[in-house]
């Protein structure tokens, strides 16, 4: 094969791998998220409602990154996996305005939401 084909050839590859990634993606987390604001708490005042849209079953989980940490600990908080059934909410507690909660489950792409 000549030089010149097989820079053409790698040339359509490599104009072929974004199409291809773009392709593969994987399909949104089928969830709602909202924020509610719990009066006459101590600590942190919210609330995240993980609402599980689709028809199934959702085994979620989330991680929380934490806006205002002390220096002897974890900037973030991992939740343990929790089924979520097809209309139900998870309930998240203990958030700050600012925290990250980074949504996940097996086969949808990762959905990050920031507390207000």
């Amino acid at each position: 094969m000549s030089l010149r084909l097989m820079a053409l050839a790698l040339g359509l590859a490599l104009l072929a791998a974004p199409a291809l990634r773009a392709a593969d993606a994987a399909p949104a987390l089928p969830v709602t998220t909202s924020f509610e604001k719990v009066a006459g708490t101590e600590g942190a005042p919210y609330v995240l409602m993980v609402k599980n849209t689709s028809q199934d079953t959702l085994t979620v989980t989330a991680k929380v990154l934490l806006s205002v940490t002390f220096h002897a600990e974890n900037k973030a908080r991992n939740l343990p996996a929790q089924g979520i059934e097809a209309g139900k909410e998870w309930k998240i507690s203990d958030l700050s305005a600012d925290d990250k909660v980074i949504l996940s489950a097996p086969g949808f792409a990762t959905l990050e939401v920031t507390v207000p």
